[in-house]
């Protein structure tokens, strides 16, 4: 179990890495728009994109 805990995370290094290398530019515009966001609003995005990979992982599984 710790080795596929080890794994996701370093996929999930991985993924979190390709947007900054491909588009800095571009990364950096996205994470300026998110930094005046509301609490509420993050919290809510946060929210769907648990529930979204629950969803996937289901389907997978």
């Amino acid at each position: 179990m710790w080795q596929e805990l080890g794994i996701a995370l370093c996929l999930l290094l991985v993924l979190e890495g390709i947007l900054p290398f491909l588009c800095p530019r571009q990364w950096r515009g996205a994470l300026a728009q998110l930094i005046r966001l509301s609490d509420r609003q993050l919290r809510l995005m946060g929210l769907a994109s648990m529930l979204l990979g629950t969803t996937f992982l289901y389907w997978l599984h």
